[in-house]
């Protein structure tokens, strides 16, 4: 199953523009698209599973047609880490880590996608529920897998409930598109962007 992940600079109201560019995403996956939210706030379009985060610098948003999907994003800048690590992580999740600012971010997002693709969030111990250290099925949470995908300045982890056969990850910067493949996951990953 195909997913598609669109990132775009914050603006001056993240919010928003996480929203706008949502209703863009879904607007090409079905017709007339109508965002909504649940009474614990998390976004709906009628026919897609979606998700989306944003970050002081940028919006991620997050569709595809059937399943459930979370997405997360956490600018990558120095800040000290190492409380919140101590406090929510285990013993081998803090050893992984090693104070480094970016493995932090790769289990904070990873954790954070995960509680979004199962519809609680961080509640119930979310930040507790072990995730892989690198792509790939989720231990704690049979049937979840996490991807991390490629994207300069800031971590992005997805997480949903079945291996995906491709993520297309378009960055929004400008009016003109690019593509590229990378592969730094097991399955195609195919980036747009200027």
């Amino acid at each position: 199953m195909g997913v598609d992940v669109w990132t775009a600079p914050a603006g001056d109201d993240s919010r928003a523009t996480a929203h706008a560019l949502l209703l863009s995403l879904a607007g090409t996956l079905v017709s007339d698209p109508v965002l909504q939210h649940a009474a614990n706030g998390r976004p709906e379009i009628p026919g897609l599973a979606v998700s989306l985060s944003h970050s002081r610098s940028r919006v991620a948003v997050a569709a595809r047609r059937t399943g459930s999907i979370g997405i997360d994003l956490e600018d990558v800048y120095p800040r000290e880490v190492s409380g919140l690590a101590r406090r929510w992580f285990d013993p081998a999740e803090l050893e992984w880590m090693a104070g480094d600012l970016h493995a932090f971010l790769q289990l904070w997002t990873a954790k954070e996608a995960v509680g979004k693709a199962l519809g609680v969030g961080l509640r119930n111990s979310g930040l507790r529920r072990r995730v892989p250290f690198g792509d790939g099925p989720v231990g704690s949470v049979p049937g979840l897998y996490v991807v991390r995908l490629p994207l300069d300045g800031a971590v992005l982890a997805v997480a949903l409930d079945e291996p995906p056969v491709e993520i297309v990850l378009t960055e929004h910067q400008g009016t003109a598109l690019r593509s590229t493949v990378r592969s730094r996951t097991s399955f195609p990953v195919v980036v747009r962007g200027n």
